[in-house]
C-alpha cells in the first residue's frame, strides 16, 4: 500500500484548525520523540512541551497554549488529541480483503450476501445469514445461523459469533471475539446443576468496537443489548441481559456479571469488576481495579479499590480493619459513656 502524502493546508481544509508556518507535506503520524521530518506529531500534555522542542517532526499539532512554543510548521487546534486522531485516520486507511468469497470457505446457500462482501480463507457462514453492503470476514471468522451483519462491519479473524445475533453497521469485531454463548444460567437441582437454556440473543448497535478476546453471553431469555457507539477493549467478560449504553468505553479484562445495566457516556477502567442485577446511570466513571457492588444513581467519578502500599504496612492496615467493628462498638460505648457523665 502506497503512502498516504497530504499537505498541512488539506488538513485544515478537512478538520480545521489554524496553519501557522510553511504549508508542508506529510505522510505518517508519530511520536514528537520518534518522528522525523515526513512526519506529522501532537502536543497535548504539558509536560512534553521539552519533546516539542527537541522534535525532528517535519510538522506538529499544539493547542491554542503552545501555538508560540516552536517554529516547525504546525496547525494550533481546540483538541489536539483528537485532531490526531482524525489524521491518523486519513493516513493509515483500514486494510481490507478483495470482495468475494474465498474458495475454501463455507457460506450456505440460505445465506443473502450484500454487495461487495468480502469472506475470507476458511471462513463460515452460516443458513440464513444476512450479510450486509461492503461486510468484510476474514479467515477462519464464524457467522452463525441466522446471525445479520450491518453494512460496513468488519469480522476480524477466528471471531465467533453465534446463532441469531444482530450487529449493526460499521462495527468491528476483533480476533477470538465470542459474541453470543450461553450465558452462566444454572439452578441448583439438590444434587448437581441444571442447565437453564439461554434463548436470548446479542443485539450490537452502529458504530460499536468489541476487542479481541472479549466475550458477550446471549441473554437467557430477553436479549443482550450493547448500544451505539459503545467501545470495548480486550478480554472484557459481559454476561448474560446486559445492557451497554450508547458511547460507554470499557477498558480491558472488566468483568460484568449479569442483569447488569451501564448507562450511556461512562467510561470504566480496567479489572473493574460488576456484581449482578445493579444499573449505574448514565455519565458515571469508574476507576481501574473498582468493585462496583451496588446501584449508582448520581453521575461523576468513583473508585473502589485499597491504596497500594508496602507488603508488610498492608499486611498491619489489614489486621487493623478486620477490628474495625469492635472498635466501632468501644467508641460508641465511650460516646455513651461521656455523655452520662455531661448529663
Amino acid at each position: 500500500m502506497q503512502p498516504t502524502t497530504v499537505r498541512l493546508s488539506e488538513l485544515v481544509a478537512q478538520f480545521g484548525g489554524e496553519l501557522l508556518g510553511s504549508d508542508v507535506a506529510v505522510s505518517r503520524v508519530a511520536p514528537l520523540d520518534h518522528a522525523h521530518a515526513d512526519a506529522i506529531a501532537f502536543l497535548a500534555n504539558p509536560k512534553y512541551r521539552a519533546q516539542l522542542q527537541a522534535t525532528a517532526a517535519g510538522a506538529v499539532i499544539v493547542p491554542e497554549s503552545a501555538r508560540d512554543d516552536t517554529a516547525l510548521p504546525r496547525i494550533v487546534a481546540k483538541d489536539p488529541y483528537l485532531y490526531f486522531a482524525r489524521v491518523s485516520t486519513l493516513l493509515n486507511p483500514a486494510r481490507t480483503q478483495p470482495p468475494g468469497v474465498h474458495p475454501s470457505a463455507t457460506v450456505a446457500a440460505s445465506a443473502r450476501l450484500g454487495a461487495d462482501v468480502s469472506i475470507g480463507p476458511n471462513a463460515v457462514v452460516g443458513e440464513r445469514a444476512e450479510i450486509g453492503d461492503w461486510v468484510q470476514v476474514y479467515p477462519g471468522a464464524v457467522i452463525g445461523d441466522g446471525v445479520r451483519l450491518g453494512a460496513g462491519t468488519r469480522i476480524y479473524p477466528n471471531a465467533t459469533i453465534y446463532h441469531g445475533c444482530e450487529i449493526g453497521e460499521r462495527c468491528t469485531i476483533h480476533s477470538g471475539a465470542v459474541i453470543g454463548a450461553d450465558g452462566f444460567g444454572l439452578a441448583w437441582a439438590g444434587q448437581d446443576w441444571f442447565k437453564i437454556p439461554q434463548i436470548g440473543r446479542v443485539v450490537i448497535g452502529n458504530d460499536v468496537e468489541v476487542g479481541a478476546n472479549t466475550t458477550i453471553d446471549r441473554g437467557a431469555m430477553a436479549d443482550t443489548i450493547i448500544e451505539d457507539g459503545a467501545k470495548l477493549d480486550n478480554q472484557i467478560q459481559i454476561a448474560h441481559n446486559c445492557v451497554i449504553g450508547k458511547h460507554t468505553a470499557i477498558a480491558g479484562c472488566v468483568g460484568i456479571a449479569g442483569s447488569t445495566k451501564i448507562g450511556a457516556y461512562c467510561t470504566v477502567g480496567g479489572a473493574a469488576m460488576f456484581v449482578g442485577h445493579i444499573e449505574v446511570c448514565d455519565k458515571v466513571h469508574i476507576a481501574g481495579g473498582a468493585l462496583v457492588s451496588k446501584s449508582i444513581t448520581k453521575p461523576g467519578a468513583y473508585a473502589g479499590n485499597y491504596p497500594l502500599a508496602e507488603r508488610d504496612d498492608w499486611l498491619k492496615n489489614a489486621a487493623h480493619i478486620r477490628h474495625l467493628d469492635a472498635l466501632a462498638k468501644r467508641v460508641k460505648q465511650l460516646e455513651r459513656l461521656l455523655n452520662d457523665k455531661k448529663e
